[in-house]
């Protein structure tokens, strides 16, 4: 029997290509999430991309859902998906795009060019004192994934000292000088210049920044966090900044997005904000790892194989 696919992306005839040649036999469906039908979806097989959670009910009619993003918490809600149904991310086809943004934004804050920014948005020509280098620096990279990986490699080559941080031990890359547990952190947070976050959104690592967490760093330190908002709440950051616990701050993500008017973190020099968009299809080589993936699992799907990328609904990662 043909399976139905139903495609959620933004495809151009090329990626079409590619997905209807991987799955020869199946009766292919394009549209977006804002424009798809409940009827769709719920005849739907399969379903590449990103369907509105609320539209699937835990459909009998669907094996696998294939997400394009590496995040899929609004998925393995329980209720959303069938328990027969498969869940696969696209892990691996962000770790360029993110770690090059969490690598700009580390040289932005040491080097000081978010104050020579603003400096220049005021007519200044002024010189805003001593800055850092990567150089001999040690490095806390907490969340050791694609993307947290790709970041340890950059900040090595650069003369960085690194600190992995995982949830499960295992070997430490030749990129990575010393590899401890998510649950030891602090016993590294005080060594760190430079803390960079790219964690999932788990119970476990759910506000794992606290104000004493905060305490615990070098107030000369700076804090970059690409993964999830919830890492840290506004309020804690916003004191941490306010009181010089830390010098600086980048974040792609913020607890509640996005980010309201009204909050205080707009105001923070010692602050920059980027509004989640370190990932998406910014770097479009990542929407072409995500049609490859894809691609990759629909011909894997049909032939009976093991899919790339499956998730672990009680952790929320890939296998």
């Amino acid at each position: 029997m043909k399976k139905n696919v139903l495609v959620l992306l933004p495809t151009e005839a090329r990626h079409r290509e590619k997905l209807e040649a991987a799955g020869a036999e199946c009766c292919f469906v394009y549209s977006r999430p804002d424009e798809v039908s409940l009827e769709q979806i719920q005849a739907a097989n399969v379903i590449i991309g990103q369907p509105k959670p609320d539209m699937l009910r835990a459909s009998e009619n669907l094996e696998w859902l294939q997400t394009a993003s590496a995040g899929v918490d609004p998925y393995i809600v329980p209720g959303v998906l069938a328990a027969k149904t498969v869940l696969t991310n696209a892990t691996g086809a962000y770790s360029k795009a993110v770690s090059e943004h969490a690598f700009a934004l580390t040289l932005m804050l040491i080097k000081k060019l978010h104050l020579y920014r603003d400096e220049q948005l005021k007519n200044h020509w002024s010189d805003r004192g001593t800055v850092t280098s990567l150089s001999d620096s040690t490095v806390l990279v907490v969340g050791l994934g694609d993307i947290g990986r790709a970041y340890a490699r950059m900040v090595k080559a650069m003369g960085a000292y690194v600190i992995g941080v995982k949830r499960r031990g295992g070997a430490c890359p030749d990129y990575v000088d010393e590899l401890v547990l998510t649950q030891d952190i602090d016993s590294v947070l005080p060594r760190a210049d430079v803390v960079m976050s790219v964690l999932p959104n788990t119970a476990e690592t759910r506000y794992l920044y606290t104000d004493e967490r905060f305490d615990k760093m070098k107030d000369s330190a700076v804090f970059v966090n690409c993964g999830r908002g919830n890492a840290v709440s506004s309020e804690v950051l916003h004191r941490a900044l306010k009181e010089h616990k830390i010098s600086a701050a980048a974040i792609d993500v913020v607890e509640t997005e996005p980010l309201p008017a009204d909050s205080p973190l707009w105001g923070l020099e010692n602050l920059v904000i980027t509004p989640h968009i370190s990932g998406f299809f910014h770097l479009p080589e990542t929407f072409e790892h995500i049609v490859d993936i894809a691609a990759g699992n629909l011909a894997a799907y049909l032939a009976g194989k093991e899919l790339r990328n499956v998730v672990d609904f009680a952790t929320g990662y890939a296998k």
